[in-house]
């Protein structure tokens, strides 16, 4: 669970075994302790018996609400109903560290996004394993890391990310087209930390090129998808989806253009609802509560 102080708004998301009585506790809680809900959504999802919901909300009189009292709170109802949940402060910008290889769209479109308030992150550095994209990093004034992988420098490199995480208190890793995989030692470590994009045409179109290989086999529909980052490669549970038509009028380098659209609005989209506190996960799913 995150540590918080004071804030005008909360966010509490929480899944538990199904059972009687869950709402009216989660929000006689908010009531009880001076808030009231201005945003709810809930999901009962028949085939595990697990409920899901997630609930912003303020304090009725106006002011602050003393965050950090209402999660040690809410620490006997969560045991209660054997909650997993977070409590998190709605206003504030969680820290993001962005990972990239030598394709910048998706990391400029979330830079972007963010300079203009679509996005509510503080992305405290840009790491990559290669100098390529060092200028995008530099034109919005975050530091930027240069962490090549070998085979016999993989291990040394991971360790750094990982100090580099823990000292700057990273709260979600995003691999914006880092072309690189990760070992599950660290992918255990990260669990649910780390978001992917990658093109939604596998495993047809494996390796290099995929859109090319697409516009070779004629192709109609191309798309993204962002999924959390498990030792099983590009397989981990999925966030968000993207397509996007296309046809035979249209050459390989259009094809190449389209997927980095749909990339990195899918990419934008799952970064937004995991900072937003909207994802649960569900076994090998995800519950995205909108």
């Amino acid at each position: 669970m995150d540590t918080i102080s004071t804030g005008t708004h909360g966010v509490l998301t929480l899944s538990c075994p199904d059972t009687v009585g869950i709402v009216h506790a989660v929000s006689g809680f908010i009531l009880e302790h001076g808030g009231t809900i201005v945003e709810a959504q809930q999901f009962n999802d028949p085939d595990t018996g697990t409920f899901f919901m997630r609930v912003r909300f303020g304090a009725a009189a106006g002011g602050p609400l003393a965050l950090a009292h209402l999660a040690a709170a809410f620490g006997t109802i969560a045991a209660r109903y054997e909650m997993t949940w977070r409590l998190l402060d709605a206003a504030q910008r969680r820290r993001v560290l962005i990972m990239v290889s030598r394709e910048g769209h998706c990391l400029n479109d979330l830079l972007y996004r963010n300079s203009v308030g679509e996005l509510n992150l503080e992305v405290v550095a840009v790491v990559s394993n290669h100098e390529d994209l060092r200028w995008i990093a530099d034109s919005h004034t975050i530091p930027f890391h240069h962490l090549p992988i070998t085979p016999e420098t993989r291990t040394e490199a991971e360790a750094a990310l990982l100090g580099l995480i823990d000292a700057e208190s990273v709260e979600l890793v995003v691999l914006a087209r880092y072309m690189q995989i990760l070992s599950p030692h660290l992918c255990a470590r990260l669990s649910g930390q780390v978001i992917n994009i990658h093109h939604s045409m596998l495993p047809s179109f494996k390796g290099a090129r995929p859109y090319h290989q697409a516009h070779a086999r004629g192709v109609k529909l191309i798309g993204a998808t962002a999924h959390y980052v498990t030792a099983e490669l590009d397989e981990g549970p999925i966030i968000e989806q993207e397509i996007e038509r296309v046809d035979h009028a249209m050459s390989a380098e259009e094809f190449a253009a389209r997927g980095r659209e749909v990339e990195a609005r899918a990419l934008a989209r799952a970064v937004r609802h995991h900072t937003e506190n909207r994802v649960v996960l569900n076994g090998v799913r995800t519950v995205v509560l909108r």
